[in-house]
Protein backbone atom coordinates (compact mmCIF):
# COMPACT_ATOMS: atom_id res chain seq x y z
CA UNK A 1 0.00 0.00 0.00
CA UNK A 2 2.85 2.38 0.84
CA UNK A 3 4.54 1.70 -2.52
CA UNK A 4 1.32 2.47 -4.40
CA UNK A 5 0.92 5.72 -2.54
CA UNK A 6 4.53 6.70 -3.33
CA UNK A 7 3.97 6.11 -7.06
CA UNK A 8 0.81 8.24 -7.08
CA UNK A 9 2.37 11.20 -5.31
CA UNK A 10 4.87 11.84 -8.16
CA UNK A 11 6.82 14.31 -5.99
CA UNK A 12 10.10 14.02 -4.22
CA UNK A 13 9.52 12.97 -0.59
CA UNK A 14 12.25 15.23 0.72
CA UNK A 15 10.75 18.34 -0.89
CA UNK A 16 7.27 17.29 0.21
CA UNK A 17 8.20 16.89 3.87
CA UNK A 18 10.33 20.02 3.94
CA UNK A 19 7.23 21.94 2.86
CA UNK A 20 5.09 19.97 5.30
CA UNK A 21 7.36 20.86 8.23
CA UNK A 22 6.80 24.54 7.53
CA UNK A 23 2.99 24.34 7.29
CA UNK A 24 2.38 21.68 9.95
CA UNK A 25 2.73 24.17 12.80
CA UNK A 26 -0.60 25.81 11.92
CA UNK A 27 -2.47 23.21 9.83
CA UNK A 28 -4.52 20.38 11.35
CA UNK A 29 -6.16 17.40 9.71
CA UNK A 30 -9.36 18.46 7.97
CA UNK A 31 -12.67 17.21 9.33
CA UNK A 32 -14.83 14.87 7.30
CA UNK A 33 -18.11 16.07 5.72
CA UNK A 34 -20.04 13.98 8.26
CA UNK A 35 -18.26 15.69 11.17
CA UNK A 36 -18.87 19.13 9.66
CA UNK A 37 -22.55 18.29 9.16
CA UNK A 38 -22.95 17.07 12.76
CA UNK A 39 -21.22 20.17 14.13
CA UNK A 40 -23.44 22.43 12.00
CA UNK A 41 -26.62 20.68 13.16
CA UNK A 42 -25.54 20.93 16.80
CA UNK A 43 -24.78 24.64 16.50
CA UNK A 44 -28.10 25.18 14.71
CA UNK A 45 -30.02 23.48 17.53
CA UNK A 46 -28.19 25.52 20.18
CA UNK A 47 -28.86 28.75 18.28
CA UNK A 48 -32.60 27.97 17.97
CA UNK A 49 -32.85 27.14 21.67
CA UNK A 50 -30.94 30.30 22.62
CA UNK A 51 -33.11 32.43 20.33
CA UNK A 52 -36.31 31.02 21.86
CA UNK A 53 -34.93 31.60 25.36
CA UNK A 54 -34.06 35.20 24.54
CA UNK A 55 -37.46 35.93 23.00
CA UNK A 56 -39.51 34.59 25.92
CA UNK A 57 -37.00 34.95 28.79
CA UNK A 58 -39.12 32.94 31.26
CA UNK A 59 -38.44 33.50 34.95
CA UNK A 60 -40.03 31.72 37.89
CA UNK A 61 -39.78 31.61 41.66
CA UNK A 62 -41.21 29.09 44.11
CA UNK A 63 -40.86 29.83 47.82
CA UNK A 64 -41.93 27.42 50.55
CA UNK A 65 -41.70 28.78 54.11
CA UNK A 66 -41.30 26.10 56.79
CA UNK A 67 -41.96 26.58 60.49
CA UNK A 68 -39.67 24.20 62.39
CA UNK A 69 -39.55 25.99 65.75
CA UNK A 70 -40.99 22.92 67.46
CA UNK A 71 -37.65 21.15 66.88
CA UNK A 72 -35.85 23.34 69.44
CA UNK A 73 -38.35 25.37 71.48
CA UNK A 74 -40.20 22.19 72.49
CA UNK A 75 -37.35 21.17 74.80
CA UNK A 76 -38.33 23.95 77.18
CA UNK A 77 -41.72 22.40 77.77
CA UNK A 78 -42.86 19.19 79.33
CA UNK A 79 -44.16 16.86 76.61
CA UNK A 80 -44.61 13.74 78.67
CA UNK A 81 -48.34 14.40 79.03
CA UNK A 82 -48.75 15.78 75.50
CA UNK A 83 -50.58 13.60 72.93
CA UNK A 84 -48.53 12.07 70.14
CA UNK A 85 -45.56 11.11 72.28
CA UNK A 86 -43.83 14.50 71.96
CA UNK A 87 -43.04 14.32 68.23
CA UNK A 88 -42.10 17.76 66.88
CA UNK A 89 -44.65 19.46 64.66
CA UNK A 90 -43.25 20.90 61.42
CA UNK A 91 -45.58 22.79 59.11
CA UNK A 92 -45.54 24.81 55.91
CA UNK A 93 -46.45 28.29 57.05
CA UNK A 94 -46.35 30.14 53.73
CA UNK A 95 -45.96 29.60 49.98
CA UNK A 96 -45.31 31.92 47.08
CA UNK A 97 -45.23 31.18 43.35
CA UNK A 98 -44.45 33.73 40.63
CA UNK A 99 -43.81 33.42 36.90
CA UNK A 100 -43.07 35.89 34.12
CA UNK A 101 -42.47 35.76 30.37
CA UNK A 102 -41.48 38.35 27.79
CA UNK A 103 -43.02 38.89 24.35
CA UNK A 104 -41.16 41.16 21.90
CA UNK A 105 -43.70 43.29 20.02
CA UNK A 106 -41.32 45.30 17.82
CA UNK A 107 -37.60 45.97 17.73
CA UNK A 108 -38.05 48.56 20.48
CA UNK A 109 -41.18 47.36 22.35
CA UNK A 110 -41.45 44.39 24.71
CA UNK A 111 -44.40 43.17 26.77
CA UNK A 112 -43.84 41.38 30.08
CA UNK A 113 -46.65 39.28 31.56
CA UNK A 114 -46.26 38.06 35.13
CA UNK A 115 -48.38 36.59 37.89
CA UNK A 116 -48.02 35.42 41.46
CA UNK A 117 -49.88 33.45 44.14
CA UNK A 118 -49.19 33.65 47.87
CA UNK A 119 -50.55 31.96 51.00
CA UNK A 120 -49.79 32.62 54.67
CA UNK A 121 -51.28 30.58 57.51
CA UNK A 122 -54.16 29.45 55.31
CA UNK A 123 -54.96 32.87 53.83
CA UNK A 124 -53.75 34.15 50.50
CA UNK A 125 -54.41 35.50 47.08
CA UNK A 126 -52.79 36.45 43.84
CA UNK A 127 -52.26 39.15 41.29
CA UNK A 128 -51.45 39.53 37.60
CA UNK A 129 -49.23 42.16 36.06
CA UNK A 130 -48.74 43.54 32.55
CA UNK A 131 -45.77 45.72 31.68
CA UNK A 132 -44.90 47.29 28.32
CA UNK A 133 -41.34 48.52 27.88
CA UNK A 134 -40.05 50.73 25.06
CA UNK A 135 -36.41 51.47 24.27
CA UNK A 136 -36.47 55.13 23.36
CA UNK A 137 -32.79 55.48 22.45
CA UNK A 138 -29.37 54.06 23.15
CA UNK A 139 -29.37 56.07 26.38
CA UNK A 140 -32.73 55.20 27.91
CA UNK A 141 -35.99 53.32 28.05
CA UNK A 142 -39.40 53.61 29.70
CA UNK A 143 -42.16 51.27 30.76
CA UNK A 144 -45.83 51.37 31.79
CA UNK A 145 -47.20 48.85 34.28
CA UNK A 146 -50.73 47.65 35.13
CA UNK A 147 -51.52 45.25 37.94
CA UNK A 148 -54.65 43.77 39.53
CA UNK A 149 -55.40 41.10 42.11
CA UNK A 150 -57.14 40.22 45.35
CA UNK A 151 -54.03 40.74 47.52
CA UNK A 152 -53.99 44.42 46.71
CA UNK A 153 -56.15 46.68 44.58
CA UNK A 154 -55.47 47.78 41.02
CA UNK A 155 -52.15 49.48 40.45
CA UNK A 156 -50.72 51.49 37.60
CA UNK A 157 -47.25 52.90 37.34
CA UNK A 158 -44.54 54.26 35.10
CA UNK A 159 -40.77 53.85 35.18
CA UNK A 160 -38.00 55.51 33.15
CA UNK A 161 -34.28 54.87 32.83
CA UNK A 162 -31.73 57.34 31.49
CA UNK A 163 -27.96 57.34 31.04
CA UNK A 164 -26.87 60.80 32.11
CA UNK A 165 -23.24 60.17 31.14
CA UNK A 166 -20.90 57.28 30.50
CA UNK A 167 -20.43 56.87 34.27
CA UNK A 168 -23.84 57.83 35.64
CA UNK A 169 -27.50 56.83 35.19
CA UNK A 170 -30.82 57.58 36.91
CA UNK A 171 -34.17 55.81 37.26
CA UNK A 172 -37.54 57.24 38.32
CA UNK A 173 -40.75 55.40 39.13
CA UNK A 174 -44.28 56.64 39.88
CA UNK A 175 -47.18 54.49 41.05
CA UNK A 176 -50.85 54.74 42.04
CA UNK A 177 -52.42 52.11 44.30
CA UNK A 178 -56.23 52.10 44.16
CA UNK A 179 -58.44 50.80 46.95
CA UNK A 180 -62.11 51.05 47.85
CA UNK A 181 -61.43 53.99 50.17
CA UNK A 182 -58.55 55.98 48.74
CA UNK A 183 -55.68 56.24 46.26
CA UNK A 184 -52.12 55.80 47.52
CA UNK A 185 -49.43 57.44 45.40
CA UNK A 186 -45.77 56.44 45.61
CA UNK A 187 -42.53 57.53 44.00
CA UNK A 188 -38.98 56.20 43.81
CA UNK A 189 -35.91 57.69 42.22
CA UNK A 190 -32.35 56.42 42.15
CA UNK A 191 -29.05 57.78 40.88
CA UNK A 192 -26.03 55.50 40.33
CA UNK A 193 -22.48 56.42 39.43
CA UNK A 194 -19.30 54.48 38.66
CA UNK A 195 -16.76 55.54 41.27
CA UNK A 196 -14.04 53.44 39.64
CA UNK A 197 -13.77 50.37 37.43
CA UNK A 198 -15.15 48.01 40.10
CA UNK A 199 -17.11 50.33 42.43
CA UNK A 200 -20.64 51.71 42.12
CA UNK A 201 -22.35 54.30 44.30
CA UNK A 202 -26.16 54.43 44.66
CA UNK A 203 -28.46 57.08 46.12
CA UNK A 204 -32.16 56.19 46.37
CA UNK A 205 -35.15 58.17 47.61
CA UNK A 206 -38.50 56.48 48.20
CA UNK A 207 -41.75 58.27 49.08
CA UNK A 208 -45.06 56.67 50.00
CA UNK A 209 -46.25 54.29 52.69
CA UNK A 210 -42.60 53.52 53.58
CA UNK A 211 -40.55 56.62 52.89
CA UNK A 212 -36.79 56.29 53.11
CA UNK A 213 -33.47 57.60 51.85
CA UNK A 214 -30.84 54.95 51.09
CA UNK A 215 -27.23 55.32 50.08
CA UNK A 216 -24.97 52.38 49.26
CA UNK A 217 -21.57 51.52 47.86
CA UNK A 218 -21.00 48.27 45.99
CA UNK A 219 -17.56 47.00 45.01
CA UNK A 220 -17.44 43.92 42.79
CA UNK A 221 -14.13 42.34 41.74
CA UNK A 222 -13.07 38.99 40.36
CA UNK A 223 -12.55 37.56 43.86
CA UNK A 224 -14.90 39.54 46.11
CA UNK A 225 -18.15 41.48 46.43
CA UNK A 226 -18.58 44.15 49.12
CA UNK A 227 -21.69 46.19 49.98
CA UNK A 228 -22.14 49.01 52.47
CA UNK A 229 -25.62 50.56 52.81
CA UNK A 230 -27.25 53.13 55.10
CA UNK A 231 -31.01 53.76 55.17
CA UNK A 232 -32.87 56.51 57.03
CA UNK A 233 -36.61 56.22 56.87
CA UNK A 234 -40.00 55.44 58.35
CA UNK A 235 -40.53 52.91 59.84
CA UNK A 236 -37.09 51.29 59.28
CA UNK A 237 -33.60 52.76 59.50
CA UNK A 238 -30.56 50.51 59.36
CA UNK A 239 -26.87 50.12 58.59
CA UNK A 240 -25.87 47.06 56.56
CA UNK A 241 -22.48 45.66 55.53
CA UNK A 242 -21.86 42.45 53.59
CA UNK A 243 -18.83 40.74 52.10
CA UNK A 244 -18.61 37.84 49.68
CA UNK A 245 -15.46 35.95 48.68
CA UNK A 246 -15.35 34.13 45.33
CA UNK A 247 -13.10 31.10 45.01
CA UNK A 248 -11.43 30.66 41.64
CA UNK A 249 -12.51 27.04 41.11
CA UNK A 250 -14.62 25.29 38.52
CA UNK A 251 -17.58 25.06 40.94
CA UNK A 252 -17.60 28.87 41.43
CA UNK A 253 -17.82 28.51 45.20
CA UNK A 254 -18.67 31.65 47.19
CA UNK A 255 -18.76 32.32 50.95
CA UNK A 256 -20.51 35.37 52.32
CA UNK A 257 -21.34 37.15 55.54
CA UNK A 258 -23.35 40.25 56.45
CA UNK A 259 -24.38 42.36 59.43
CA UNK A 260 -27.52 44.48 59.49
CA UNK A 261 -28.45 46.64 62.49
CA UNK A 262 -31.13 49.24 63.17
CA UNK A 263 -33.99 50.19 65.45
CA UNK A 264 -35.68 46.85 64.69
CA UNK A 265 -32.69 44.88 66.03
CA UNK A 266 -29.59 43.21 64.63
CA UNK A 267 -29.29 40.39 62.10
CA UNK A 268 -26.11 38.45 61.28
CA UNK A 269 -26.06 36.23 58.20
CA UNK A 270 -23.43 33.87 56.81
CA UNK A 271 -23.56 31.22 54.13
CA UNK A 272 -22.11 29.68 51.01
CA UNK A 273 -23.01 29.20 47.36
CA UNK A 274 -21.80 26.52 44.99
CA UNK A 275 -22.39 25.49 41.40
CA UNK A 276 -23.51 21.84 41.42
CA UNK A 277 -24.07 21.37 37.67
CA UNK A 278 -23.84 23.30 34.44
CA UNK A 279 -27.13 25.14 35.02
CA UNK A 280 -27.75 24.71 38.78
CA UNK A 281 -26.52 26.69 41.78
CA UNK A 282 -27.18 25.72 45.41
CA UNK A 283 -26.90 28.20 48.29
CA UNK A 284 -27.47 28.01 52.05
CA UNK A 285 -27.59 30.96 54.45
CA UNK A 286 -27.93 31.02 58.24
CA UNK A 287 -29.67 34.08 59.69
CA UNK A 288 -29.28 34.94 63.40
CA UNK A 289 -31.08 37.98 64.74
CA UNK A 290 -32.92 39.71 67.53
CA UNK A 291 -35.89 39.41 67.76
CA UNK A 292 -36.21 37.18 64.64
CA UNK A 293 -34.34 34.19 66.11
CA UNK A 294 -32.51 31.62 63.95
CA UNK A 295 -33.45 30.73 60.38
CA UNK A 296 -31.94 28.64 57.59
CA UNK A 297 -32.49 29.73 53.99
CA UNK A 298 -31.87 27.24 51.17
CA UNK A 299 -31.92 28.42 47.55
CA UNK A 300 -31.69 26.31 44.40
CA UNK A 301 -31.37 28.12 41.08
CA UNK A 302 -31.90 26.09 37.93
CA UNK A 303 -31.39 28.17 34.76
CA UNK A 304 -34.02 30.95 35.13
CA UNK A 305 -36.04 29.16 37.83
CA UNK A 306 -35.46 29.77 41.55
CA UNK A 307 -36.61 27.58 44.46
CA UNK A 308 -36.47 29.07 47.97
CA UNK A 309 -36.89 27.23 51.28
CA UNK A 310 -36.74 29.59 54.29
CA UNK A 311 -36.84 27.44 57.43
CA UNK A 312 -37.60 29.17 60.74
CA UNK A 313 -35.86 27.15 63.47
CA UNK A 314 -36.39 29.15 66.65
CA UNK A 315 -37.72 32.50 67.88
CA UNK A 316 -34.72 33.02 70.14
CA UNK A 317 -30.98 32.50 69.74
CA UNK A 318 -30.15 28.96 70.85
CA UNK A 319 -26.64 27.47 70.39
CA UNK A 320 -28.13 24.13 69.35
CA UNK A 321 -30.19 25.76 66.59
CA UNK A 322 -27.16 27.71 65.31
CA UNK A 323 -25.03 24.53 65.33
CA UNK A 324 -27.51 22.36 63.44
CA UNK A 325 -28.34 25.15 60.98
CA UNK A 326 -24.63 25.46 60.17
CA UNK A 327 -23.49 21.82 60.19
CA UNK A 328 -26.68 20.09 59.06
CA UNK A 329 -26.84 21.43 55.47
CA UNK A 330 -23.11 20.80 55.00
CA UNK A 331 -23.36 17.16 56.12
CA UNK A 332 -26.48 16.54 54.02
CA UNK A 333 -24.88 18.14 50.95
CA UNK A 334 -21.69 16.08 51.27
CA UNK A 335 -23.71 12.88 51.72
CA UNK A 336 -25.91 13.60 48.68
CA UNK A 337 -22.88 14.65 46.65
CA UNK A 338 -20.97 11.49 47.52
CA UNK A 339 -23.80 8.95 47.39
CA UNK A 340 -26.08 10.30 44.66
CA UNK A 341 -24.71 13.14 42.53
CA UNK A 342 -21.17 11.88 41.89
CA UNK A 343 -22.20 8.28 40.99
CA UNK A 344 -24.94 9.65 38.73
CA UNK A 345 -22.60 12.09 36.95
CA UNK A 346 -19.95 9.36 36.60
CA UNK A 347 -22.48 6.94 35.11
CA UNK A 348 -23.72 9.61 32.69
CA UNK A 349 -20.18 10.36 31.53
CA UNK A 350 -19.43 6.68 31.04
CA UNK A 351 -22.60 6.21 28.98
CA UNK A 352 -21.81 9.24 26.84
CA UNK A 353 -18.23 8.03 26.38
CA UNK A 354 -19.36 4.55 25.30
CA UNK A 355 -21.87 6.01 22.86
CA UNK A 356 -19.20 8.34 21.48
CA UNK A 357 -16.82 5.40 21.01
CA UNK A 358 -19.48 3.36 19.23
CA UNK A 359 -20.41 6.24 16.93
CA UNK A 360 -16.77 6.96 16.04
CA UNK A 361 -15.47 3.37 15.80
CA UNK A 362 -15.39 3.32 12.00
CA UNK A 363 -13.87 6.81 11.87
CA UNK A 364 -11.13 5.77 14.33
CA UNK A 365 -10.29 2.71 12.23
CA UNK A 366 -10.08 4.87 9.11
CA UNK A 367 -7.85 7.45 10.79
CA UNK A 368 -5.64 4.69 12.17
CA UNK A 369 -5.06 3.37 8.65
CA UNK A 370 -4.31 6.89 7.41
CA UNK A 371 -1.83 7.44 10.25
CA UNK A 372 -0.07 4.12 9.59
CA UNK A 373 0.19 4.94 5.88
CA UNK A 374 1.58 8.39 6.68
CA UNK A 375 4.18 6.87 9.05
CA UNK A 376 5.37 4.51 6.31
CA UNK A 377 5.84 7.47 3.98
CA UNK A 378 7.84 9.29 6.64
CA UNK A 379 10.46 6.54 7.08
CA UNK A 380 12.98 7.74 4.50
CA UNK A 381 12.59 11.40 5.39
CA UNK A 382 13.01 10.63 9.10
CA UNK A 383 16.27 8.75 8.45
CA UNK A 384 17.71 11.81 6.69
CA UNK A 385 16.53 14.11 9.50
CA UNK A 386 18.12 11.86 12.15
CA UNK A 387 21.43 11.71 10.23
CA UNK A 388 21.46 15.49 9.94
CA UNK A 389 20.66 15.98 13.64
CA UNK A 390 23.25 13.41 14.79
CA UNK A 391 25.96 15.17 12.79
CA UNK A 392 25.43 18.39 14.80
CA UNK A 393 24.32 16.78 18.10
CA UNK A 394 20.85 18.21 17.57
CA UNK A 395 17.35 17.09 18.54
CA UNK A 396 16.62 13.36 18.28
CA UNK A 397 13.31 11.87 19.46
CA UNK A 398 14.16 8.59 21.19
CA UNK A 399 10.68 7.63 22.32
CA UNK A 400 7.26 9.30 22.12
CA UNK A 401 3.82 8.10 23.19
CA UNK A 402 0.44 9.79 22.78
CA UNK A 403 -2.83 8.93 24.52
CA UNK A 404 -4.04 8.04 28.00
CA UNK A 405 -1.39 6.61 30.29
CA UNK A 406 -1.77 4.18 33.18
CA UNK A 407 -3.57 5.80 36.12
CA UNK A 408 -5.10 4.68 39.40
CA UNK A 409 -8.47 6.12 40.36
CA UNK A 410 -9.39 4.86 43.82
CA UNK A 411 -9.50 1.08 43.61
CA UNK A 412 -9.87 1.12 39.83
CA UNK A 413 -6.69 0.84 37.76
CA UNK A 414 -7.17 2.07 34.21
CA UNK A 415 -4.97 0.55 31.51
CA UNK A 416 -2.93 2.69 29.13
CA UNK A 417 -4.32 3.57 25.69
CA UNK A 418 -1.37 5.02 23.80
CA UNK A 419 0.19 4.96 20.35
CA UNK A 420 3.82 5.28 19.30
CA UNK A 421 4.39 8.68 17.65
CA UNK A 422 8.20 8.72 17.60
CA UNK A 423 8.48 8.87 13.81
CA UNK A 424 5.77 11.56 13.23
CA UNK A 425 7.37 13.83 15.84
CA UNK A 426 10.90 13.32 14.47
CA UNK A 427 9.54 14.26 11.06
CA UNK A 428 8.39 17.58 12.56
CA UNK A 429 11.90 18.47 13.78
CA UNK A 430 13.44 21.36 11.87
CA UNK A 431 16.73 23.09 12.71
CA UNK A 432 16.96 21.11 15.98
CA UNK A 433 13.56 22.43 17.15
CA UNK A 434 10.10 20.97 17.60
CA UNK A 435 7.17 23.40 17.91
CA UNK A 436 3.55 22.35 18.46
CA UNK A 437 0.70 24.88 18.71
CA UNK A 438 -2.37 25.06 20.99
CA UNK A 439 -4.42 22.41 19.23
CA UNK A 440 -5.24 18.77 19.76
CA UNK A 441 -2.26 16.68 18.75
CA UNK A 442 -4.61 14.07 17.30
CA UNK A 443 -4.81 16.27 14.19
CA UNK A 444 -1.10 16.00 13.38
CA UNK A 445 -0.05 13.77 10.45
CA UNK A 446 0.82 10.29 11.69
CA UNK A 447 -1.39 10.78 14.79
CA UNK A 448 -4.91 9.61 15.58
CA UNK A 449 -7.10 9.59 18.71
CA UNK A 450 -6.65 6.24 20.53
CA UNK A 451 -9.14 7.11 23.30
CA UNK A 452 -12.00 9.29 22.06
CA UNK A 453 -13.55 11.52 24.71
CA UNK A 454 -10.85 10.88 27.31
CA UNK A 455 -8.06 13.11 28.55
CA UNK A 456 -4.85 12.62 26.59
CA UNK A 457 -1.24 13.72 26.85
CA UNK A 458 2.07 13.41 25.02
CA UNK A 459 5.08 11.83 26.74
CA UNK A 460 8.44 12.19 25.06
CA UNK A 461 12.05 11.17 25.67
CA UNK A 462 14.56 13.03 23.51
CA UNK A 463 18.28 13.70 23.21
CA UNK A 464 19.82 17.13 22.71
CA UNK A 465 23.53 18.04 22.86
CA UNK A 466 24.26 14.53 24.04
CA UNK A 467 21.97 14.77 27.09
CA UNK A 468 18.69 13.00 27.77
CA UNK A 469 15.48 14.94 28.46
CA UNK A 470 11.90 13.96 29.19
CA UNK A 471 8.72 16.02 28.82
CA UNK A 472 5.02 15.45 29.46
CA UNK A 473 2.55 17.75 27.68
CA UNK A 474 -1.25 17.99 27.69
CA UNK A 475 -3.21 17.34 24.53
CA UNK A 476 -3.91 20.99 23.71
CA UNK A 477 -0.91 22.56 25.43
CA UNK A 478 1.66 24.32 23.23
CA UNK A 479 5.06 22.65 23.19
CA UNK A 480 8.48 23.93 22.21
CA UNK A 481 11.63 21.86 22.70
CA UNK A 482 14.43 21.75 23.59
CA UNK A 483 13.98 23.49 26.95
CA UNK A 484 16.39 23.72 29.84
CA UNK A 485 13.59 22.91 32.27
CA UNK A 486 13.13 19.52 30.61
CA UNK A 487 16.64 18.40 31.55
CA UNK A 488 15.86 15.54 33.93
CA UNK A 489 17.06 11.98 34.29
CA UNK A 490 15.15 9.59 32.01
CA UNK A 491 12.86 7.07 33.66
CA UNK A 492 13.73 3.41 33.47
CA UNK A 493 10.11 2.52 32.73
CA UNK A 494 7.59 4.25 30.48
Amino acid sequence: MAAALENELEVDNEDYYSLLNVRREVVERKRTPAEIREEYERLQRERDERRLQQRTNPKGTISVGINATDLFDRYEEDFEDAPGGGFPHIEISRMHISQSIEAPLTNSDTAVLSGSLSTHNGNGGGNINLCVRRVTSARGWGEVEFSAGDIRGPLCGMKVFRNVSARCFVTAQLGLQFSSRDVRPSATTMMARHLDQNTMGYLQWRWGSQSAMTTSIVRDTKTSHFTLALQLGIPHSYLMMSYQYKFQDEDQTKVKGSVKTGFFGTVVEYGTERKISQHSVLAATVSIGVPQGVSLKIRLSRASQTYLFPIHLTDQILPSAVFYATVGPLVIYLAIQKLIIMPYVRAQKEQELEKQKEDSASDIARRKQEAEAAVLLMQESVKRIIDAEESKMGLIILNAWYGKFVSENGQKRESAKVIDVTIPLQCLVKDSKLILTEASKAGLPGFYDPCVGEEKSLKMLYQFRGKMHQVLSGDTEPLKIPKQSHRIEPETET
